[in-house]
């Protein structure tokens, strides 16, 4: 997969994540490593930060549930907005999607 072609899979995958659900950077990277052949939470970063301006990118926090840094405030509100659980620092992770549940 080109890198360009990576990015394309990253933001349509975020595009997909439910209203109310999270994925972290990882498990971005993770669900689409057998077909991209890349495997990294900071390459997800990276492109959501470059990229991810046209999709729900609130959706996609880090590991422990962190919110995107510098606007943890905007991201804070629409999830709440959605109904997403939150906890004191972030999202709590049992709102975590894959993609094998569908929508």
């Amino acid at each position: 997969m080109r890198p360009d072609e990576y990015v394309e899979a990253v933001l349509e995958l975020v595009e997909r994540i439910p209203p109310g659900r999270v994925m972290s950077y990882g498990a971005v990277a993770d669900a689409l490593a057998e077909r991209s052949g890349r495997a990294s939470a900071r390459l997800v970063g990276a492109i959501m930060a470059r990229h991810g301006g046209g999709v729900p990118w609130h959706r996609v926090v880090n590991a422990a549930g962190r919110l995107p840094p510098g606007h943890e405030r905007e991201a804070r509100e629409r999830l709440r907005a959605e109904g997403t659980p939150l906890r004191s620092a972030g999202v709590d992770m049992t709102a975590s999607w894959s993609p094998g549940e569908g929508m």
